[in-house]
């Protein structure tokens, strides 16, 4: 379903925040992007950019993958795409139900280029208030994201340092944004 909405993102250094009396919500620890050119509006099944994008972030932050607890994944809801997704996430992230995945478009509809920023934004309230945003009206998940956490109708709790948003375009970018939690 499509959506319509906006939000704004300020990114900015910490000191410079700080000097005009901005208080902070996270710091932006880690991005990655990847181009598949697998298909002009579906990915590969395998996510390997997705992958690779997630993967590329965590480098950056120079952090485990074990330490993200929750991913705001950029879950579309078609069937080719989530699959593709959710194989990324489990490679890169394992089956082990470490990580809460949230998919927030389930709230908002796909915003297409404000799809991105948006969903950072929800990413970010996440890790302020420790609560992993629900996946509005997810009934049965597909078989093919079986070991991974998946957060249904209702948010759940979930201490977390890091937290993770994925966001993909047509023609094959992958982009993931790592955040950090402040106090």
């Amino acid at each position: 379903m499509m959506g319509e909405g906006a939000g704004v993102l300020v990114i900015e250094t910490l000191e410079h925040a700080l000097a005009r009396g901005a208080t902070p919500l996270a710091e932006l620890v880690g991005y990655g992007t990847a181009a598949d050119a697998y298909h002009m509006t579906a990915g590969p099944e395998d996510g390997d950019g997705a992958r690779r994008a997630m993967e590329a972030a965590l480098r950056q932050a120079r952090i485990p993958a074990s330490e993200v607890k929750h991913l705001n994944a950029h879950a579309t809801s078609t069937p080719v795409g989530d699959k593709g997704e959710i194989a990324a996430i489990g490679t890169v992230f394992g089956r082990d139900g470490g990580i809460a995945v949230s998919a927030t478009k389930s709230a908002t509809g796909h915003l297409l280029g404000a799809a991105g920023g948006l969903e950072a934004i929800f990413t970010i309230l996440a890790l302020r208030d420790q609560i992993a945003p629900p996946t509005r009206n997810l009934v049965t998940a597909d078989p093919a994201a079986e070991g991974i956490q998946l957060v249904g109708k209702v948010a759940r709790k979930v201490a977390m340092e890091y937290a993770i948003t994925n966001g993909f375009g047509f023609g094959g970018v992958n982009a993931s944004a790592l955040f950090r939690r402040l106090s």
